[in-house]
């Protein structure tokens, strides 16, 4: 993934410096060199991450941050300024931005900022696309699988089924359906499989007497269920 930063500086040498060293990294940069102009690319390109400097013509640093909260923008920001005051970093802070950096800085603080914003929100992203059931996770982006934060190393077709039956839980789901959903239309075997391989997810699921989740309905087939 190319991560694609915004970066508002109206010094020309200084912008440039510091958009070669953030392409040399791999980003892709966007740069406005007066706060009016980083608004307008903010609501236009939807960057994930900006660096603003404070004290910008036509719209300040703190006062553009301070807008893009106030639209609910989430997009994690760096203040670069030469304002070194505890009531400076409070006042950069409390208008919303994450980070503050003093000039003159060292190019390998800034990266260094920028990968650990960027890093957790890469975190975040795949938080959110966890799928949850009782203490049970699974991220389908990752393909990991936690339950009461006990890492379950699962095959690839075990994780699929499992991930099948958490985006639709307490469903109840015929043997049927699980194989043309799981092993695909054209499978050719014995559906006894299903079987088999819920007996494999309750083995790794019920460890240390875990309460199970996966449960029969007899007559039926199976549905991840608390009770």
């Amino acid at each position: 993934m190319t991560f694609h930063i915004l970066l508002v500086e109206d010094e020309a040498k200084l912008a440039r410096f510091i958009e070669l060293e953030l392409t040399s990294e791999g980003y892709q940069v966007s740069i406005a060199h007066d706060g009016i102009a980083g608004l307008t690319l903010v609501r236009e390109s939807d960057p994930d991450l900006a660096i603003l400097d404070w004290m910008l013509p036509g719209l300040t640093g703190v006062e553009l941050c301070r807008r893009l909260r106030a639209t609910g923008s989430k997009i994690p920001v760096i203040l670069l300024t030469a304002k070194d005051e505890i009531s400076d970093r409070v006042t950069g802070l409390d208008a919303g931005a994450d980070d503050y950096v003093v000039k003159p800085f060292s190019i390998e603080e800034l990266l260094a900022r920028v990968r650990a914003h960027l890093r957790r929100l890469e975190e975040e992203k795949a938080d959110g696309d966890s799928l949850r059931f009782a203490d049970l996770s699974l991220n389908p982006r990752t393909r990991e699988v936690f339950r009461n934060q006990r890492a379950i190393e699962l095959t690839a077709k075990e994780f699929d089924l499992l991930a099948y039956l958490m985006e639709n839980p307490r469903q109840v789901f015929t043997k049927e359906q699980i194989l043309a959903r799981v092993w695909g239309y054209d499978f050719v075997g014995d559906s006894n499989i299903i079987e088999v391989y819920v007996r494999y997810l309750r083995i790794k699921l019920e460890e240390n007497q875990q309460k199970r989740l996966i449960h029969t309905v007899r007559g039926v087939g199976y549905a991840l269920r608390c009770n």
